[in-house]
């Protein structure tokens, strides 16, 4: 079980990354034109909530992160087309081996089965290759779009924590969900979540 960066994951047209430099313009589009979308989704600093970090920033930052293994920072493409990002981070090994999941998606995108083929693809590599024992995705109550995701990818509902994360300028209520490596049934091509999410969703998954 090696942690390698940089890391491409394929599933068929949707590919999953690392930004690259020459990613920006197309970057800094997708944020501007997707900017109402997911304003209420995304975390924000406390100190000061209309901070946005540029995308030189961002990147540099991700790859830091990624380096030392500590999180997986990937851009999401279709058809070679930036699309929006996942993330697998904090990745924590030792007695946890745990990982929390955050995503976003273009508008565009959206409901198009994307995001959880993305985070399909994206769990099964942490717990086939990586290792892992336990992946975590908070939600807003709210965001219905991302409680499909979870849904869909049958993560267990373990509660609520209350003002966990500071999004849109205040501290929210997430609903924690998670899935652990006992849950699913990995094949001996790595493949266990996205599987079962192709065996569901047919028409959401197209065979590669």
């Amino acid at each position: 079980m090696v942690h390698v960066w940089p890391l491409a994951l394929h599933d068929g047209e949707l590919t999953l990354r690392p930004l690259r430099r020459r990613d920006r313009a197309a970057f800094e589009r997708l944020r501007e034109r997707n900017a109402g979308w997911l304003r209420p989704w995304d975390a924000s600093d406390p100190e000061d909530p209309r901070r946005v970090p540029d995308f030189h920033t961002l990147r540099r930052w991700n790859q830091q992160q990624a380096r030392l293994g500590a999180a997986l920072p990937l851009a999401i493409t279709v058809h070679g087309r930036l699309a929006g990002q996942i993330t697998a981070g904090p990745i924590q090994y030792g007695a946890v081996r745990s990982a929390v999941l955050g995503y976003w998606i273009d508008r565009d995108q959206a409901g198009r089965g994307i995001v959880p083929r993305a985070a399909a693809l994206l769990i099964d590599h942490l717990f086939a290759e990586l290792g892992l024992h336990r992946v975590e995705v908070t939600v807003r109550p709210e965001n219905t779009a991302s409680l499909r995701v979870v849904e869909k990818l049958h993560l267990r509902a373990e509660g609520v924590r209350r003002s966990a994360i500071h999004v849109d300028g205040a501290w929210r209520d997430h609903l924690v969900f998670a899935l652990t490596a006992e849950e699913v049934a990995t094949g001996e091509d790595g493949t266990g979540v996205l599987r079962r999410l192709r065996r569901e969703f047919p028409r959401d998954t197209p065979a590669t």
